[in-house]
């Protein structure tokens, strides 16, 4: 490898490395937060954060790849300009051209590893995430409730409020509950709780030592009880396999069902997801090769217009491929012209800026002596 080819793959990678690096820490700071804050609320399990994290990263990966090539190779041939470095490698008789070899060097097996998230290991991810919320909506409505937070069943019929247990062999102290059916709006409170599970599998919290105060609504009508134990049922399982539930739940989700079973599907929407994960790839080969003449810059003018532009095009090209998928989903294109037409205008775009900035201008004063 010449020294030029060293020099430019080196530095791509470098900045990618550094850029890539920068996305992932602020993906990861931005979906913890919104994951904690879910937690909190009772929507997830707290146990469950970190493997939520993990797995949406990864279906997040082939997008950050992608951005991360094209701001390197931009970063990198924009340096050049600046520094005035691309003078010396136009003096020892190199192009713009010359780039495209180092540039495929590094672009070509980033698009493939971006190629093997999309059809292998993003779907993988989805149903991973998919199990995970699916296996919390199915436990009791009991797991769900800590001491001193109240949450709330999968349905929202019921809310719970529990304390810690003062006694024994108690799970649950003190015990708020709000219960909704369709004839009566029911407040329970209870010195303590437990669990009970039937034989048949139905599950039920026992309170203790409690009252029930019941309203019908829309009319005066009130009911006092008083109970020693009271059973609230809380699920049925009815013999079914939660974690087969779980996965069949979340297969059911376009993203989360594998490319060949997609296929397989035959339908819009399944072609639409299709499209998407080939064209990850495609787009981060697009965006590299697109950087070159984009970050062919004149030195002397202003930096942020050309970055800005370059970042416009590169915003437009990834939201014409996501408006060709929900297009190729509503049935308004075909798969067959959807999965390339957006990629081949880009790559005719890339072909004209590319042959513009090779095309060289004769001097004003040349032109005017061969006229004379």
């Amino acid at each position: 490898m010449s020294l030029f080819k060293r020099s430019v793959v080196s530095e791509i990678t470098s900045h990618a490395g550094v850029v890539f690096s920068t996305l992932v820490v602020v993906w990861l700071s931005v979906l913890l937060v919104r994951l904690l804050g879910e937690a909190a609320g009772g929507s997830i399990g707290a146990d469950v954060v970190m493997g939520l994290a993990a797995f949406s990263t990864i279906t997040a990966l082939p997008t950050v790849l992608a951005v991360s090539l094209f701001i390197a190779v931009l970063t990198t041939v924009t340096r050049n300009y600046r520094e005035s470095e691309m003078v010396v490698w136009f003096a020892s008789g190199l192009s713009l051209a010359d780039w495209l070899r180092p540039v495929l060097r590094v672009a070509v097996p980033v698009a493939a590893l971006i190629a093997v998230l999309t059809l292998m290991a993003s779907p993988w991810a989805y149903r991973q995430i998919g199990e995970y919320r699916e296996r919390f909506e199915q436990r009791s409505d009991l797991s769900k409730v800590a001491a001193g937070q109240f949450a709330e069943s999968g349905r929202g019929d019921r809310v719970f409020f529990a304390e810690d247990p003062t006694r024994p062999g108690d799970e649950l102290g003190a015990v708020f509950a709000r219960a909704i059916d369709p004839e009566w709006f029911s407040v329970l409170t209870a010195r303590s709780a437990h669990s009970e599970t039937l034989a048949n599998g139905d599950r039920f919290l026992v309170l203790s030592e409690g009252n029930r105060y019941d309203l019908k609504p829309g009319t005066p009508e009130m009911r006092l009880s008083e109970f020693a134990t009271y059973g609230l049922r809380l699920e049925s399982k009815g013999g079914e396999d939660p974690l087969a539930e779980a996965r069949a739940a979340a297969e059911r989700s376009s993203k989360a069902r594998p490319t060949m079973q997609l296929i397989a599907d035959n339908t819009d929407s399944a072609w639409s997801q299709i499209m998407w994960r080939i064209a990850m790839p495609l787009a981060a080969l697009n965006l590299a090769l697109l950087a070159i003449p984009l970050g062919a810059v004149n030195p002397r003018l202003g930096r942020s217009g050309d970055l800005l532009i370059a970042g416009l095009v590169g915003l437009l090209y990834m939201n014409m491929i996501n408006l060709s998928r929900a297009w190729i989903g509503s049935g308004k294109i075909s798969f067959g012209i959807g999965v390339w037409a957006i990629h081949a205008v880009v790559a005719g775009l890339f072909a004209f800026l590319l042959m513009r900035r090779l095309r060289v201008k004769a001097p004003r004063d040349h032109k005017k002596n061969t006229a004379s």
